[in-house]
C-alpha cells in the first residue's frame, strides 16, 4: 500500500456567522507566516458561509467542504440541499451520515448511502462517518456496527479518490473522552479490512478518519495510530488557534 496523504477536516456543525470567517483568515495567516504541513485541510462551515468562504479560500491551501446533502439533484424539498447546489457555492467535499444525522433525522446507512452517490453525481468527496453508540460499545458490539455501516453506506463504487471514512464512536464527540489507542487501531484495522472487501484493491488507499474530541492535546497521539489518516475536528475546529495546533500534530 502506498503512503496515504492524511487530510484534517473542521466540522463547524450548526456554528458560525458571518464574523466567524475571521477564524478562516486566522487560520490562512498562520499556514501562510509558518509553512504547510504535510495534511491536506478542509473545513466545513455550515452552508450560509460556503460562498463567502469559498472566497476567502480559493487558489489557497485549504479546501472547502459541506455538512449533509439530499440525495436527489433538485426537486420539491423544501429547505434542503442538492450536492450539485454545494459543488456550486465551493464546496469540493460533503459530510454525510455524521452520528447527529443518524439520531436527530432518523438517518439509514441506505440513505446515507444515497447521499455518498449523489456527491459522487456532483463531481464530489463524501466524507462517510461511522460508529458506535455507548451501549453498543458497552454490550462489546463496536466492530459487527461498524462493519455494518460501512457495508450498508458504502457505494460498490467508491474510490479512494472520492470517498473518506470518518470514524467517530458516538459516545466521544464534545464529550471529552476518547477510546484508548489500542481501541482506535482495533478499529481501524477493521475498517480497513472492511473497505477492502467491499470496493477491493481501491480500499487500501482510503483515508480513514478519526473524529470525536480530537483536541490540541491529544492529536499527536491519535494522529500517528496505524491506519489513522487524518482527523475530523468538531468543536476545536472553529478557533484557527487549536485547529491549527491539531494540524501540526503532522
Amino acid at each position: 500500500m502506498t503512503a496515504i496523504r492524511p487530510l484534517v477536516a473542521g466540522n463547524w456543525k450548526m456554528n458560525g456567522l458571518g464574523a466567524s470567517l475571521a477564524e478562516i483568515a486566522s487560520l490562512l495567516d498562520r499556514l501562510a507566516q509558518n509553512g504547510l504541513p504535510p495534511t491536506d485541510i478542509m473545513v466545513c462551515p455550515p452552508a450560509t458561509l460556503l460562498t463567502k468562504a469559498k472566497l476567502m479560500l480559493e487558489g489557497g491551501p485549504v479546501t472547502l467542504g459541506a455538512q449533509d446533502c439530499h440525495p436527489l439533484a433538485s426537486g420539491a424539498h423544501t429547505g434542503d440541499l442538492s450536492a450539485e447546489m454545494l459543488a456550486d457555492a465551493g464546496a469540493k467535499a460533503i459530510i454525510v451520515g455524521h452520528s447527529e444525522r443518524r439520531t436527530d433525522h432518523g438517518e439509514t446507512d441506505a440513505m446515507v448511502n444515497a447521499k455518498t452517490q449523489a456527491a459522487h453525481r456532483a463531481g464530489l468527496s463524501a466524507i462517510i462517518c461511522v460508529g458506535e453508540t455507548e451501549q453498543e460499545r458497552r454490550n462489546g458490539a463496536t466492530l459487527e456496527v461498524v462493519q455494518g455501516q460501512l457495508a450498508g453506506s458504502v457505494p460498490r463504487d467508491a474510490r479512494a479518490a472520492n470517498t473518506v471514512i470518518a470514524y467517530e464512536p458516538v459516545w466521544a464527540i464534545g464529550s471529552g473522552l476518547t477510546p484508548t489507542q489500542d481501541d482506535v487501531a482495533e478499529v481501524h484495522a477493521v475498517i480497513r479490512a472492511e473497505l477492502t472487501r467491499l470496493i477491493g484493491e481501491e480500499g487500501t488507499g482510503v483515508r480513514i478518519l478519526y473524529g470525536g474530541s480530537v483536541k490540541p492535546g491529544n492529536a499527536r497521539e491519535l494522529l500517528q495510530i496505524a491506519n489513522v489518516n487524518g482527523a475530523l475536528v468538531g468543536g476545536a475546529s472553529l478557533k484557527a488557534e487549536d485547529f491549527y495546533t491539531i494540524l501540526c500534530a503532522y
